[in-house]
């Protein structure tokens, strides 16, 4: 049962912006975009906050996040490792 679940959590990576919350660290993850009309790619951002039960990540690290339980008013998502 709980494989069937982690299977159909959504998996990002991103950068680490800000570790100044506790337990929580913002991850910015940027797309490429490439526009309707003029077909000119284009960078989209997007910042998510995560949880980081042991404060371990810093600013600049690449970290892989997945979906979880609603863990705050603004907290879904919880880090679980760091790109090498």
């Amino acid at each position: 049962m709980e494989e069937l679940r982690k299977k159909s959590q959504r998996k990002l990576a991103g950068v680490v912006v800000s570790a100044k919350m506790n337990k929580t660290a913002v991850v910015k993850v940027d797309r490429q975009v490439t526009h309707p009309k003029y077909r000119k790619k284009y960078l989209r951002s997007r910042k998510f906050k995560c949880h980081d039960e042991k404060g371990q990540y810093q600013v600049g690290d690449r970290v892989i996040f997945v979906e979880c339980r609603p863990l705050s008013k603004e907290k879904r998502w919880r880090v679980i490792g760091k790109v090498k």
